[in-house]
């Protein structure tokens, strides 16, 4: 008889085992050691501040470890899969909606801070600025939203971070992805009006293409939350700092709000004019 439940003879619960800790397995004594302040003497906020951002990084590594195992489901052909597994990919991007809405959230934690307060250290900060998150960057390309002149505005890039961005510039984004799969499924998309006319085919016929239907659903759901960080964030700015320049150079709140209407699936946004 087989079972999937996994054999856990082995494993000596408790802590008589003393094998791995909770503090060695996550290590923390690396990941608490890892907010520096700059500001002397010290100023109070400047650990919220460097803390907030480290859980931002943090977040954007699993946004992209999750995009990337739904875009490579999505590309492989179904011969090498065994199948292409739909509902999963559909899994991953609700799993990543989830935690794009933490990330807007967590500006609430940020607001904490007062203007004041942020003044106290914000000029030791320059020219370091959230313009250099390579990993955003990385999520952005990865979503369908590739900008080449990003790679080349950036200031500071290691060799290692240039060859990430170039590498997602590239490769196959999530939209090419889900393109690959319209065609799969016997819908043109030799063109942006043929995969508008195939969108609408897939729209009015949600019976006959509901797990295209639902996956195109769920990548605009993850567009509208990363358009929702970016609104949300740029208030953010506006509240803390008003018009002045960004640490690292950029017009600031001015910048932020030029990229508002950035949007990673046009096409599935103008659907909604041509259904």
């Amino acid at each position: 008889m087989t079972t999937d439940v996994p054999d856990e003879s082995f494993v000596r619960f408790g802590e008589d085992g003393a094998l791995l800790t909770y503090g060695s397995y996550l290590r923390l004594a690396d990941l608490l050691d890892a907010q520096h302040l700059e500001s002397d003497p010290p100023a109070h906020d400047e650990l919220l501040f460097i803390t907030i951002h480290q859980v931002y990084e943090l977040w954007f590594q699993q946004l992209l470890f999750e995009a990337e195992t739904v875009r490579d489901a999505l590309v492989a052909t179904e011969a090498a899969s065994g199948g292409r597994d739909l509902w999963f990919c559909r899994h991953l991007l609700n799993r990543m909606h989830v935690i794009e809405r933490t990330l807007v959230q967590q500006v609430d934690v940020l607001e904490t801070m007062t203007p004041q307060d942020f003044l106290e250290f914000r000029q030791r900060l320059a020219p370091a600025s959230g313009f250099q998150s390579v990993q955003f960057r990385e999520l952005e390309f990865l979503s369908g939203a590739k900008d080449p002149g990003y790679v080349h505005r950036f200031k500071g890039l290691t060799e290692a971070e240039q060859a990430r961005l170039a590498r997602r510039l590239a490769e196959p984004s999530l939209w090419d992805g889900f393109v690959h799969v319209l065609g799969e499924a016997g819908l043109d998309t030799s063109s942006d009006e043929a995969v508008t006319a195939s969108l609408r085919t897939v729209a009015h016929q949600r019976s006959s293409y509901a797990d295209l239907w639902g996956l195109a659903e769920a990548l605009l759901q993850h567009d509208e939350l990363a358009a929702a960080w970016r609104a949300r964030h740029v208030v953010m700015v506006e509240r803390m700092i008003g018009a002045k320049t960004g640490t690292g150079g950029s017009s600031g709140a001015g910048y932020l709000r030029s990229r508002l209407d950035l949007k990673y699936y046009p096409l599935l946004w103008e659907l909604r004019s041509a259904l």
